[in-house]
């Protein structure tokens, strides 16, 4: 029996994370990750990215990434997949403390957390 494989969102790579950098403006940030699928129309300041891949009976997989804007600028970013080298490191503690708290609602629990009772 085939089975669909289906894949949703937007493609997010490690690539296209490692491009990020503090201070792009919507349209380069565009041009990198593509226009978000979920996007408020009321607030520009947070854009966030998810991609699903099913392949019935091999992969079930989920990435997520939110982008934070400040003055349309990008100043931070949250999700699945962090920058791959130490220059390329765009959050400071203070702001992703703040981003945590903001999608902390969305959010997964994380696999090396304890599980609970």
């Amino acid at each position: 029996m085939y089975r669909l494989t289906v894949q949703q969102g937007n493609v997010i790579t490690q690539e296209m994370v490692d491009s990020l950098k503090p201070g792009m403006t919507h349209e380069q940030v565009a041009y990198v990750m593509g226009e978000p699928v979920m996007r408020n129309p009321f607030d520009d300041s947070r854009w966030d990215y998810v991609y699903t891949l099913r392949v019935p009976g091999f992969i079930n997989d989920q990435l997520k990434l939110s982008l934070f804007f400040v003055d349309g600028e990008l100043s931070h970013f949250v999700g699945d997949l962090k920058p791959s080298s130490e220059s390329g490191e765009d959050t400071d503690e203070a702001g992703e403390d703040e981003a945590a708290q903001s999608v902390a609602e969305d959010a997964e629990p994380a696999e090396d957390a304890a599980p609970p009772g």
